[in-house]
């Protein structure tokens, strides 16, 4: 095996031993408290929709390029091009356009009680479900191309192709794929735009809560710092996450408009940093969320006392669990 096909597949295969069970472990975690406490704020809601848009993106693209990259050759027919690429465009854009919602979302909880805030704070709260189906309704619309052009690889490709591994989007017209291209860059700034935005203004916020409680004694400060804070230095550090990686990936995109041709090496690097969020950002999230540290019997156990307190008292599994 040559040394680029190396280097690839085991940057790819890192991805996926990272990106697969770090995504499946928010996702049944997150289920398993909603099904036990029955106790769910709608963060947790969208760090689930984004845990499963995450290993969708593992799965449609970065499972392809890790076979690729060991030598496996024709694995996908038309049909399965077409789903591939379409599964992979619209998990690639929920993944964006969520943690765009999730950092607008905190934004809001941690904004001064004021009049529109408030209302904003109860319109939000009570529509997360209904928004985030929106954006995938959006997502879903905007990417019509995979399904019209994709196709298995093969040496008859038109002028204006694009070649994703094992399958290739061949599109009829020059137009055709300048409005592709227009759509995934003008729906990446809209959304990366908001993120940063409402990024920096928690940071303004997160700043000045700094300033009113440095004086405080620091056992004071730990009972004041709500979970708000706490949970906006986390939304925070997955943005700045995805705003490095973005910035890098489209630093590099950028650099091949300069070039006639355009070296694997340079294509391989590029889709590896698209996927890298994917993986890494689960690896943020069950680092900086708490409820997903809490072992599985202690919440078992508070389920139970919660069932006691209740009026129940003969519970026959109490046993067998603790």
């Amino acid at each position: 095996m040559e040394a680029r096909l190396l280097i690839k597949a085991i940057g790819f295969i890192f991805t996926m031993v990272v990106g697969i069970p770090g995504n499946v472990f928010i996702l049944l975690k997150f289920t398993f408290i909603k099904i036990t406490l029955k106790k769910f704020i709608s963060a947790n809601t969208i760090l689930m929709v984004l845990a499963l848009s995450n290993l969708l993106v593992v799965f449609s693209r970065v499972i392809p390029q890790a076979l690729h990259a060991i030598g496996v050759e024709d694995l996908l027919d038309d049909t399965k091009c077409k789903l591939v690429l379409f599964t992979y465009r619209v998990s690639r854009a929920m993944s964006i356009c969520i943690t765009s919602f999730l950092s607008c979302h905190q934004c809001v909880l941690v904004a001064p009680i004021t009049r529109y805030w408030t209302y904003l704070k109860e319109k939000l709260s009570k529509n997360v479900s209904l928004i985030m189906i929106l954006i995938l309704g959006m997502n879903i619309l905007l990417y019509p191309s995979t399904i019209l052009y994709g196709k298995a690889k093969s040496n008859d490709t038109s002028p204006y192709s694009l070649h994703l591994v094992y399958c290739d989007a061949d599109f009829s017209t020059y137009m055709s794929f300048l409005f592709n291209g227009l759509v995934s860059v003008i729906r990446e700034i809209i959304f990366v735009g908001l993120m940063t935005l409402s990024s920096s203004y928690m940071v303004s916020i997160l700043y000045q809560h700094g300033k009113i409680v440095k004086h405080i004694r620091s056992s004071d400060r730990d009972q004041r710092t709500s979970v708000e804070y706490r949970a906006s230095r986390a939304v925070i550090l997955l943005v700045t996450l995805y705003v490095i990686l973005y910035g890098m990936d489209n630093s590099m995109w950028i650099y091949t408009l300069s070039l006639s041709t355009v070296s694997p090496e340079i294509n391989d690097t590029r889709i590896l940093l698209a996927a890298s969020y994917a993986a890494l950002s689960p690896v943020v999230i069950i680092a900086t969320n708490p409820k997903l540290h809490r072992k599985t019997k202690n919440l078992w156990k508070k389920k139970i006392n919660e069932v006691q307190k209740g009026g129940i008292k003969n519970i026959s599994f109490v046993s067998s669990i603790s």
